[in-house]
């Protein structure tokens, strides 16, 4: 029998800080057929030692697994879009439209409009997305996903939505 195929998710600095909050940085590694890529540009956003070290723990564990760009067409979509985004974002989306990728990003705006053009929407994923894999695979519940998206709404991250049940349920 052969292996299911691996989805692959390069993962933007907004996506792996929200995990770190809520201290569900193992989802990257948990969630099966999945693996997810942090660009060099990403790591070099992290300015907080926390983040870093949470980060760096699940690089040595596996979880997650750094990448860097070396392809002359990736570094020239990198050049054109980090004139108009942030460092990590152009590096994300560069690797994910050059590799057929996911991008998992929380990003809005020129960013969103940018990748929805390069990659298209279903190949976007943001943290709610992922918590809700997460409930889907059993690693955590319907409560604990609510709770985190409490601690997230109280640094700033807000979800257009009540409960992840409602999501379930749609």
């Amino acid at each position: 029998m052969m292996p299911s195929p691996v989805k692959i998710v390069v993962t933007d600095t907004n996506v792996l800080i929200n995990l770190v909050h809520i201290s569900r940085l193992g989802l990257c590694g948990g969630l099966q057929g999945m693996e997810f890529i942090v660009p060099e540009a990403v790591l070099r956003e992290l300015t907080q030692d926390e983040q870093r070290v949470a980060i760096d723990m699940a690089i040595a564990s596996g979880g997650l697994r750094v990448d860097s760009m070396t392809d002359l067409g990736e570094l020239a979509t990198y050049s054109d879009l980090a004139d108009r985004m942030g460092k990590g974002e152009a590096a994300c989306l560069a690797v994910a439209s050059a590799r057929g990728w996911s991008l998992a990003s929380d990003e809005k705006g020129r960013f969103r409009r940018e990748a929805v053009a390069r990659i298209g929407e279903a190949r976007l994923i943001g943290t709610a997305d992922l918590l809700l894999m997460g409930i889907r695979a059993g690693l955590l519940s319907v409560k604990e996903a609510d709770e985190a998206k409490v601690t997230l709404e109280s640094r700033r991250f807000k979800m257009p939505f009540d409960s992840f049940r409602d999501l379930l349920q749609s």
